[in-house]
């Protein structure tokens, strides 16, 4: 059965918002425009069909007439997980869950750079490609990438080993600089001791990879293999273990097909002042 907007989330965020926005005597539109949104982007969050950013919560908490004094901060907190999967496909809400418990994940890459390594440039461009998504769902889609990016950071992240076709490199996603920032910065993460990035060369010419699409292996200490693979309209979490050993055997094909991790790192430097 389908949520209330006060059942749901979002709705019980919203309703807050609307309460601290009336009382101090505000428009939509005269909110929006003193933390730099538009009124209708106030009323979406509202009404609970669009997920709040977390600058816009900062942004409302500093407003003193609307006197939030931390409630909204505290609410966003509280909700923080559910309000972020808002911004996910259906079929992929559950995988960043498993993503953050991995021990390792082991991904290929055949036309872009892994969301987990993507600037937020980068992440842009390629999620603005989506026919018929509004500069709001970009901007939420941008968002829940970037957020994912922070097990990395943990002070156990997850082992990430990359593997990437040369043409995810030299493909233009935005322009130069885009590229040439992209590619710096996964050249910088290269370096960091948990993350291996490999590349496949174009000389390699046909491998195993151009016969699916992308696609990533999630390993755990306590719980079986799983995988997500991208479809051509959407994605899957795989946990059938025939399955995931096929998609191991095919990451293990492309490893050997990969130049070295320093040879890697040389190429995508290279290809990085290519761009300037």
């Amino acid at each position: 059965m389908k949520q209330s907007a006060a059942e749901s989330p979002l709705g019980v965020f919203g309703a807050m918002l609307a309460y601290y926005r009336t009382r101090a005597g505000m428009t939509p539109e005269q909110l929006g425009a003193r933390v730099f949104v538009s009124g209708s982007q106030i009323r979406k969050v509202e009404a609970g069909t669009r997920a709040p950013a977390e600058d816009l919560v900062k942004a409302c908490e500093g407003i003193g007439e609307l006197g939030c004094d931390g409630a909204l901060t505290e609410l966003y907190e509280i909700l923080g997980e559910k309000l972020k999967r808002r911004a996910y496909p259906g079929w992929f809400a559950a995988w960043p869950d498993k993503e953050a418990q991995a021990r390792r994940l082991r991904s290929f890459e055949l036309v872009v750079v892994p969301g987990l390594l993507q600037t937020e440039a980068y992440a842009r461009a390629v999620l603005s490609t989506r026919v018929g998504a509004t500069l709001d769902e970009v901007d939420e889609a941008v968002a829940a990438r970037l957020a994912r990016q922070q097990i990395l950071e943990q002070d156990q992240p997850p082992e990430l080993w990359a593997i990437l076709d040369e043409g995810a490199l030299r493909r233009p996603v935005g322009d130069p600089a885009v590229m040439h920032g992209q590619l710096t910065y996964l050249a910088g993460m290269a370096r960091r001791p948990h993350i291996v990035v490999q590349v496949v060369p174009l000389d390699a010419g046909a491998h195993q990879g151009l016969n699916g699409g992308a696609f990533v292996i999630a390993d755990f200490d306590d719980a079986a293999t799983i995988a997500y693979q991208d479809t051509a309209v959407s994605g899957q979490i795989i946990e059938d273990a025939s399955e995931t050993d096929a998609l191991a055997h095919t990451w293990d094909t492309l490893r050997l097909e990969a130049l070295p991790r320093a040879a890697s790192l040389t190429l995508i430097e290279e290809t990085a002042r290519q761009w300037t």
